[in-house]
């Protein structure tokens, strides 16, 4: 039996939120099978639980954000990426802010945070969400797409007039029967133009970016000074939140995800797509009797050839 997964035990991290620009604690619990990814504004009295549901997304801006009752989380996207990465099916996550902390704009030291705490597997079978027939959603000429696959396999295109992203690979094909989410994918971080960085800070938003935390780019080039951590990072930071936005759906995906000048937008109206049409999916397990398909092996493996 593929069982599911949360942590050994109880780790901390402590940094800045992207918009609010305040210091942000954060804390990862185990949690009990069949619990789900649940998130936990502590900074309330009495704290508010808000797990990880596609219809609780309420900010598609710049991030994915949940909200309940009035009470809201944003920038999930990259922390949920981590947690599909890994294969973590049940985690409370403790907040005292209505953001994650960006840390470094990408998946990465959430990655290393969670492999720290260390990955325990439970009695009771991982559930999978098997797409059975395409689903897509379309706004103008931005498409995404769900299809049927024996794995996960996602392909995403960008169009950007910008010599540094004209510049990298604007296409990627990320299949994790053969590539690593740690190695491949989680360091990926996300990016923005300074021009567009000062408008928002000047409106009292994004108060927390900086070259700490994304890539940042004038009209011409580059801004860090160490460059690009990939050749294609652009659009692999794009595969990065479409994992993290796809696993809202509270189970690991067998399909095959394309997309085009996609965003957090349209990934959630994929996957409100996707669970309206009783027909297009259907919840799997595999025992020993049913064997899993090799993207699943790979990746339920690969926590231990990171560590």
């Amino acid at each position: 039996m593929i069982g599911q997964r949360t942590l050994k035990s109880i780790v901390h991290a402590t940094g800045v939120g992207l918009h609010g620009g305040r210091k942000v604690d954060l804390v990862l619990r185990p949690a009990e099978p069949d619990t789900g990814i649940i998130f936990r504004r502590v900074d309330l009295d009495p704290p508010v639980d808000l797990p990880a549901d596609p219809y609780a997304v309420c900010d598609t801006r710049m991030c994915s954000g949940l909200e309940k009752n009035g009470c809201k989380v944003g920038t999930v996207e990259h922390l949920m990426s981590a947690l599909a990465g890994l294969g973590i099916d049940n985690l409370h996550i403790d907040v005292n802010a209505p953001e994650i902390p960006i840390l470094d704009g990408s998946a990465g030291p959430f990655v290393f945070l969670l492999l720290s705490a260390g990955l325990a597997e439970q009695p009771a079978p991982k559930k999978f969400l098997r797409v059975k027939k395409t689903v897509e959603f379309r706004e103008g000429d931005k498409l995404v797409r769900l299809s049927p696959h024996d794995g996960f396999r996602l392909q995403f295109s960008i169009e950007f007039d910008h010599p540094a992203i004209n510049g990298t690979a604007n296409e990627v094909v990320v299949d994790f029967a053969r590539h690593s989410y740690v190695r491949d994918v989680s360091r990926a971080r996300t990016f923005g133009f300074m021009q567009d960085v000062e408008f928002m800070q000047a409106h009292g938003l994004a108060l927390g970016g900086s070259l700490e935390n994304a890539i940042v780019m004038d009209e011409y080039r580059v801004l860090n000074s160490e460059g690009l951590r990939y050749a294609d990072e652009f659009v692999k930071h794009k595969v990065l939140d479409a994992i993290g936005d796809l696993y809202l759906c509270g189970h690991p995906l067998l399909a095959a995800y394309t997309a085009h000048k996609a965003g957090h937008a349209l990934n959630n109206q994929l996957l409100r797509t996707l669970l309206e049409d009783a027909s297009a999916w259907e919840i799997v397990r595999f025992d020993t009797t049913t064997p899993a398909p090799a993207a699943v092996v790979y990746q339920l493996a690969e926590p231990a050839l990171a560590l």
